[in-house]
């Protein structure tokens, strides 16, 4: 059941393999282990593509392909999750890091106006700075941990399911 419906939300594999973004991979895209769908490898690119979704860096899908490689995960899994972090939901989640950052650090809360500019950009890099990164990177941490672990439970849960149906 989870496989089932995991398979039916995940991108065509050609389409992730001609990525512009992700040719700088070749021919390591070819390894059908990237591929391949299972319990360790959904558990794995969850945890990857959580982690990345969090991480205020551009390039998500670069780094989370990168990271699903090395760890040899699914690909498709790990690139897709990282698109949680869109234009849309950006802003309510990378508030919320700073907010939990702000937490971990013991800071107060500082007002900012976001521009889309380099100037802002590196002014802000001393003064929200430390609490956005700390808080994406506790967010990040947490994100994956329970993706991990969930998609883990849930995957254990429908093979049980599953076997409960077969044997009665």
């Amino acid at each position: 059941m989870a496989k089932k419906t995991i398979q039916r939300f995940l991108p065509d594999p050609n389409k992730i393999r001609h990525h512009k973004s992700l040719r700088i991979f070749g021919r390591l895209l070819h390894d059908a282990n990237l591929w391949h769908l299972n319990r360790r490898s959904a558990r794995g690119a969850f945890a990857v593509g959580l982690f990345f979704a969090f991480i205020p860096v551009p390039f998500q899908m670069v780094l989370a392909a990168a990271a699903a490689i090395i760890l040899r995960v699914n690909l498709p899994i790990s690139v897709a999750l990282v698109w949680i972090t869109n234009p849309l939901t950006m802003p309510p989640i990378f508030y919320g890091s700073y907010l939990v950052g702000t937490l971990v650090l013991n800071q107060p809360k500082q007002h900012f106006a976001f521009e889309a500019s380099w100037a802002w950009f590196i002014e802000s890099l001393t003064t929200i700075g430390p609490a956005f990164l700390v808080g994406s990177l506790v967010c990040a941490s947490i994100a994956s941990v329970i993706g991990y672990f969930g998609i883990d439970l849930i995957w254990r849960r429908s093979v049980r399911r599953a076997w409960g149906m077969r044997n009665n």
